[in-house]
């Protein structure tokens, strides 16, 4: 179901474009001032963690880490740098700019500790849970968590504004002046030094969202009406749309009073989830009095296990009997295996509402990406949600909750400068207000649009010629067994050339079976957008002559691409067909969709396959079937990255559920055939945190009727040496077929639980796999060639041996363990095959790698 390769080369082509090419060159910090040191309570001689320091009137500071150290560098002329702390009196020092400072700083305390909190000598002692106030109060914290949820009011409502933004970081002066970019000086004109601590960022994209949000408890239903909209456009080369989901997917909301806390697509236990006292420590370091006579404890939190996938901070906490959250500042230890990102920040904001509860007033998430060295630039990322006009059990007519979740205004895309100007929470800096010019002024220049051509062609394989895309590069050159050295040229259609009718052709030729192969296909999107662009209405038609393999349906790839050549075994049974198809796609804004299709199928054996009858030696030449399908599919929340091939779904928590049934009417445009079969389908992401996530699916598959073996469910079999979640990797192609069969494929991902234990492999940031394929099946005693004669004989190989089998009680099982993240990318998997030994040229082990881009 989820080819991921292609979605890997996508997710990198985003990448490359949000560089704007700039990658591949040195990157290097620049760096004036250095200040260093440890930071400590004066009274008690232990570091103190998660202390501000910051150069007052500027944005460039940091914190100390769990040891109580830090280290700050920037460039530019200061006066004095600032210690503080809540609860401590600020500490302040000269700067001597252009030097080196080391400095040990003692903090001195300005509030008292909670009365039963007994503070005791630098001795110390055990951690336990029993009997530690710390734990005590977050027992009390997790208690009154859902009173302290938005879910707690019957109508709320109020105004949200969102912000994501994203900088290359750190640029070399080298590289500014290099040949590279030396038409683009205009854009590092644009760089601000003052954002985070001692980098210069560059922003590349920035988009900004303002919704009036309503939630209603009962019957439970939240609805954003979008008012305005604006974001960077990058739609000449990728899918606007779908990168917007795809940065969002990573920079997505999380709330603290969730058990797991959703982070660069891995999922955290946070702090105050149930199991929270079994896998934090938590340590009471002050109380404070708040200006508006409020009472907080404040509490840090730190990893039992430091490699675990955990989070450090701190966490503001009330005393007035709600025990809710005011504050929470959290990040990721050092020893948290995330690709790419070099460090980040979560924070998280609670402001108190008439009632006397609070609610979140503003997230923010702020990451910095690492692409090279450790010492080198990157990426910065930042996305922050913050509210305001907060109205709580103000009901709404029930009428006002119909519909779809999220509206967009008609005029959200075309509002004025004025609406922002009134509806943004935060004002843009100067440097981010520039980004939406400066992006359209680059991609007006010709050598900008040279570029990203050739790196369309290269990621995505087309190349445009105005309303036209020739492609895909990765299909011009293959080969088989049947057609030996296969050429084909393709291509199809833009928006350029209509914004309704999309049209795509291609032919090919195999030199050693010296025949033609070709494929005309329309569509019509009734949209009149891109028939790839959700929510999709449209009707398509097509033509084709070509080769297959028998039960070989690949989703996201293209069956005669270059790197599927390559296969092991004996891979000689191919069908020639000629299929024409009819369909119609109509989905829905709630994510149901359903799709309607005629489909006509001559197929005609070749190179060792065969179509005999059970009764003679007769060969049949050509098999013709004509099918009535239907296909309802639900997928809650989905979000997608459209690519030039195929649209990507972009996995969440929500299970995609997929109901096919087909219809074959005998007689009907030449059929030989009735039958009918049904085929269910649901694809889950399952977290687990700390342990990691599994991908789950589970099918089940019936065919009524009588019919040919060619007919049947033939189960994804994989011979390539590429790692395939939904087919089997240790079987044979045309191995086994089924009229009836259920299935379950396990894929989990341990997030290196186990090997960040390990100190080599924990540096090497490796991740462990494990996978487990279970398969379960069998064929009706009319649907057995022995049983009736006038059914096909199962093929045989080269020496007469049987080469296909029917599921008996024992079902097909294969598992495997694997290693991933190999180079940030690549995943190696030693895959066992269990039952089925006997078959002939079976293979018991195999080594299957995949490529896929994770965080």
């Amino acid at each position: 179901m989820k080819k991921r390769m292609v979605h890997s080369l996508e997710k990198i082509s985003l990448v490359l474009v949000l560089l704007l090419t700039v990658c591949a060159a040195p990157l290097s910090a620049q760096t004036t001032t250095t200040i260093r040191g440890t930071v400590t309570d004066l009274q008690q001689k232990t570091p103190m963690p998660f202390v501000n320091v910051f150069i007052p009137g500027t944005t460039i500071g940091t914190r100390t880490d769990e040891n109580g150290r830090f280290s700050l560098q920037f460039t530019g002329t200061y006066d004095s740098l600032h210690v503080a702390s809540l609860g401590y009196r600020t500490f302040k020092v000269k700067i001597r700019n252009g030097t080196t400072q080391v400095l040990d700083v003692g903090m001195e305390t300005t509030s008292r500790m909670l009365g039963e909190v007994v503070v005791k000598g630098a001795k110390r002692e055990r951690y336990r849970n029993k009997n530690n106030p710390a734990v005590e109060l977050i027992r009390l914290v997790i208690e009154n968590r859902d009173k302290n949820r938005i879910e707690h009011y019957d109508y709320v409502q109020y105004n949200q504004y969102e912000k994501l933004e994203f900088a290359l970081s750190n640029l070399s002066e080298k590289f500014k002046n290099s040949r590279l970019v030396r038409r683009y000086q205009f854009l590092f004109e644009n760089r601000d030094t003052t954002k985070v601590e001692g980098k210069s960022l560059l922003p590349i994209y920035l988009e900004e969202k303002s919704s009036d949000v309503y939630y209603r408890k009962d019957p439970e239903k939240r609805k954003e009406i979008i008012q305005g909209e604006k974001k960077v456009s990058f739609e000449d080369y990728i899918d606007n749309q779908g990168m917007s989901a795809y940065l969002n997917h990573i920079y997505q909301d999380f709330n603290i009073y969730d058990n797991n806390l959703m982070l660069f697509t891995n999922q955290f236990l946070s702090p105050i989830s149930n199991a929270a006292p079994t896998f934090y420590k938590f340590f009471i370091t002050d109380t404070i009095t708040t200006g508006s006579g409020d009472r907080l404890v404040e509490m840090e939190f730190v990893p039992r296990n430091t490699t675990d996938l955990l989070l450090s901070g701190k966490l503001y906490i009330t005393l007035d009997g709600n025990y809710a959250v005011e504050r929470a500042d959290m990040t990721g230890n050092k020893a948290t295996n995330i690709n790419w990102v070099r460090n980040f920040r979560a924070l998280q904001e609670f402001r108190k509402a008439a009632d006397g509860r609070f609610y979140t007033s503003k997230t923010t998430l702020m990451a910095d990406f690492s692409f090279f060295a450790r010492n080198r630039g990157g990426l910065y990322g930042e996305r922050t949600v913050s509210v305001k006009d907060f109205v709580e059990n103000q009901p709404k007519p029930d009428a006002f909750y119909e519909g779809d979740a999220v509206v967009k205004a008609d005029s959200a895309e075309q509002v004025k400068e004025r609406f922002w100007t009134n509806n943004r929470h935060d004002t843009l800096t100067t440097a981010e207000s520039k980004v939406y010019a400066n992006i359209d002024s680059l991609q007006k220049m010709k050598s900008f649009r040279r570029t990203m051509d050739i790196i369309t062609l290269l990621m995505a394989g087309y190349k445009g010629f105005g309303p036209i895309e020739v492609g895909p590069v990765n299909t011009f050159y293959s080969f088989n067994p049947v057609e030996g050295f296969r050429l084909r040229l393709g291509g199809r259609t833009t928006p350029k050339f209509n914004k309704s009718i999309y049209l795509e052709s291609y032919g090919a030729y195999g030199f050693k079976d010296k025949k033609w192969k070709y494929y005309f296909g329309g569509t019509y999107s009734f949209t009149h957008r891109s028939i790839w662009e959700f929510p999709v209405r449209a009707l398509s038609a097509n033509y084709q002559r070509d080769m297959k393999i028998p039960g070989q349906e690949l989703q996201f790839i293209q069956e005669d691409n270059f790197l599927l050549s390559f296969k092991r075994g004996t891979n000689d049974k191919w069908l020639y067909n000629d299929i024409y198809n009819v369909s119609y796609l109509h989905e829905f804004l709630n994510h149901t969709s359903f799709k309607v299709g005629f489909k006509n199928w001559a197929q005609r054996p070749a190179g060792g396959l065969g179509y005999v009858k059970g009764g003679s030696v007769d060969s049949v030449r050509e098999v013709t079937t004509s099918e009535l399908s239907l296909e309802l599919r639900w997928a809650p929340h989905e979000q997608f990255y459209q690519g030039k091939l195929y649209r990507i779904p972009i996995p969440n928590k929500y299970p995609i559920i997929t109901l096919r049934g087909i219809a074959g009417v005998k007689g009907f445009f030449g059929s030989q055939y009735n039958y009918q079969s049904l085929t269910l389908n649901i694809y889950k992401m399952m977290y687990l945190s700390p342990i990691g996530y599994s991908e789950v699916v589970l099918e089940g598959g019936y065919t009524f009727g009588k019919v040919p073996f060619p007919l049947l469910t033939i189960h994804r079999a994989n011979q390539t040496y590429a790692y395939q979640l939904q087919s089997y990797n240790l079987m044979n192609f045309l191995e086994f077929v089924s009229d009836h069969y259920a299935s379950v494929n396990i894929d989990h991902h341990f997030n290196g639980f186990i090997f960040n234990k390990i100190p080599l492999l924990k540096k090497l940031k490796l991740r462990e796999v494990a996978a487990g394929k279970i398969l379960f099946g069998g064929l009706r005693d009319e649907n057995r060639p022995e049983n009736d004669p006038t059914l096909f004989k199962f093929p045989v190989d080269t020496s007469g041996v049987r080469s296909t089998y029917t599921l008996g009680r024992t079902p097909y099982i294969e598992g495997s363990i694997g290693i991933a993240n190999i180079f940030k990318l690549v995943r190696v998997d030693l895959v066992k095959r269990f039952t089925y030994l006997d078959n002939p040229n079976v293979a018991e082990w195999g080594i299957r790698t995949r490529v896929r881009l994770d965080f």
